[in-house]
């Protein structure tokens, strides 16, 4: 737990009973950033085909996955997803954890709830002894890649996202985990 703004932000660790809070979740998140940029065709045919009960469920029971829930005051504000494994090769590491989602409510954004869940990841990372993160961001989000660079992430390249019928293009950033910090190769 931490608190930002006299506020205490709870991290906890979703469970397999949180598949349908995750696919609302998940859903109200990914609208609220990306709707305005996207068309609704577009919107609705990825909520479709990434934020149901049963998809949040099987993501659960991967055991390469990790949901962590953050709440303040039994309010649910936000969410991450980590993955470890494979990463593409621009990622360079023994044992990368990737952030495939980061999203708060949009009403908690910038109430400290985005570094509550930044540092329960590197937590993760380092308690997993992974030694590099990555992840994925829409070139179009200048917000997220301030707040990324914010905590060390670099680029490192880009790929490709599709949403609907769209292929996106996301910048691909890195940082390193713990007091090992390396030189990132930056494009």
């Amino acid at each position: 737990m931490a608190s930002s703004n006299h506020v205490t932000i709870r991290i906890r660790q979703a469970t397999t009973h949180d598949n349908t809070l995750l696919a609302e979740l998940g859903a109200e998140t990914f609208y609220d950033s990306f709707a305005a940029d996207n068309t609704l065709e577009n919107v609705t045919a990825y909520l479709a085909a990434s934020f149901s009960p049963d998809k949040q469920a099987a993501e659960l029971a991967d055991s390469n996955s990790k949901f962590l829930i953050a709440e303040i005051e039994g309010e649910v504000c936000g969410y991450v997803r980590v993955k470890f494994g494979d990463a593409p090769p621009a990622v360079m590491g023994q044992k990368p954890m990737e952030i495939a989602r980061f999203y708060a409510r949009k009403r908690w954004i910038g109430q400290g709830v985005g570094a509550q869940l930044m540092r329960s990841c590197l937590d993760e990372a380092q308690n997993a002894g992974c030694d590099v993160v990555w992840l994925g961001v829409w070139k179009k989000n200048p917000r997220a890649i301030a707040f990324y660079r914010k905590w060390g992430f670099v680029e490192v390249g880009t790929q490709t996202f599709q949403v609907g019928d769209d292929l996106q293009h996301d910048l691909i950033m890195v940082r390193t985990v713990g007091s090992g910090e390396q030189t990132l190769r930056q494009i």
